[in-house]
């Protein structure tokens, strides 16, 4: 993700605890890189990964270096979760922290800080490698400035990567079956060719009214045509528009029709919607979650061009503004079929 950095956030202590905010959940067992950028108030790309057994830590560190070539980046925070440190004796993972440095030195990134804490949590204990009167306790990570932020927008922290994978789980495996047998049967839109689009957007229209109305699960009809309108590129081009201005109102809603998608509709067709939610997501800076959504794109579609396209883009660290063109390009030939993002800010606003 990118996110501009409150100052609060250049304290180590500050840092360590808005990271559940920065990565969408809790890290454990972690090293999390998070890329500087000029000028200096600007967090660039933040990854997370398992802490590697031994043998491997060499790899893993050569291969999270070349993320953070590109972007912008001046220099890189190094941050380690877990594991205990023993009285008068160097934090855990040491070695590592070293991989790391001479991996991102291969790039001419220096490493600018490297913390070490058991848990993030309030009153854990934390340290700084190069540093040893750098350490203290941290705060709780509900009171950083981030935290306050992040609750404002919308935004939760969850407890463990896993809970917020959940979030992408199908909602009922049998509906999930009913609806994949019908779509295996269609061979076309269920609509006239002269009007497809007209109605595919109305389709896109009334999921949007559902939500609104907070009505529930679709039915297998309504998933169906759902599925049956996103497969089409005039009108998923046009969705992706949805997402500008990032973390506005309108998207944020956009992006929960294309999560209820996600879980209410099978593969392949359930590549459609978790790429315009990983778009989504990338755009208003959680490449956590932009990252699970495209995997599930490509599990779902495992030759989805678009997901494709999105996930080697996270890969790289591309900032999320240069891909925002996008959205742009894609709305400008389609207008006037009900789903423009002005016009879903304009009903909110009635």
């Amino acid at each position: 993700m990118t996110t501009t950095t409150p100052p609060d956030l250049r304290d180590p202590a500050q840092l360590l605890a808005a990271l559940p905010y920065l990565i969408g959940f809790r890290p454990e067992k972690s090293v999390v890189l998070l890329g500087h950028c000029h000028p200096g108030n600007r967090l660039g790309l933040v990854l997370r990964g398992d802490l590697p057994r031994r043998e491997h830590r060499a790899r893993q560190a050569q291969a999270l270096a070349p993320r953070f070539a590109a972007a912008g980046h001046i220099g890189i925070t190094v941050v380690i979760i877990g594991g205990r440190r023993r009285p008068e004796k160097p934090p855990p993972h040491t070695a590592f922290v070293g991989d790391l440095t001479r991996a991102l030195g291969e790039f001419g990134l220096p490493v600018l800080h490297a913390l070490w804490a058991p848990a993030i949590r309030a009153g854990a204990p934390w340290v700084c490698y190069q540093v040893e009167e750098c350490a203290g306790a941290l705060p709780d990570p509900r009171a950083t400035v981030l935290a306050a932020a992040a609750t404002e927008s919308g935004t939760v922290a969850f407890d463990s990567r896993e809970e917020l994978e959940a979030l992408l789980a199908p909602r009922s495996p049998e509906a999930l079956a009913r609806r994949a047998d019908r779509l295996s049967r269609m061979t076309l839109p269920p609509w006239p060719e002269q009007t497809r689009v007209d109605n595919a957007a109305a389709t896109v229209r009334a999921a949007f009214e559902r939500h609104r109305r907070n009505e529930g699960p679709p039915t297998d009809e309504e998933a169906v045509l759902l599925a049956s309108a996103l497969k089409l590129p005039e009108i998923r081009d046009l969705c992706l528009a949805m997402a500008v201005p990032p973390a506005t109102a309108s998207a944020r809603e956009a992006e929960d029709v294309w999560l209820t998608a996600v879980r209410e509709i099978p593969p392949p067709e359930r590549a459609e919607p978790a790429a315009l939610l990983g778009f989504s997501a990338y755009l208003r800076g959680d490449g956590t979650f932009a990252g699970m959504a495209l995997d599930n794109a490509l599990e779902a579609a495992p030759g989805h061009v678009l997901a494709s396209l999105l996930r080697r883009v996270l890969d790289t660290g591309t900032p999320p503004e240069v891909i925002r063109g996008l959205a742009a390009a894609a709305a400008g030939p389609l207008v006037g079929f009900g789903l423009e993002p002005a016009d879903f800010e304009a009903d909110q606003a009635a």
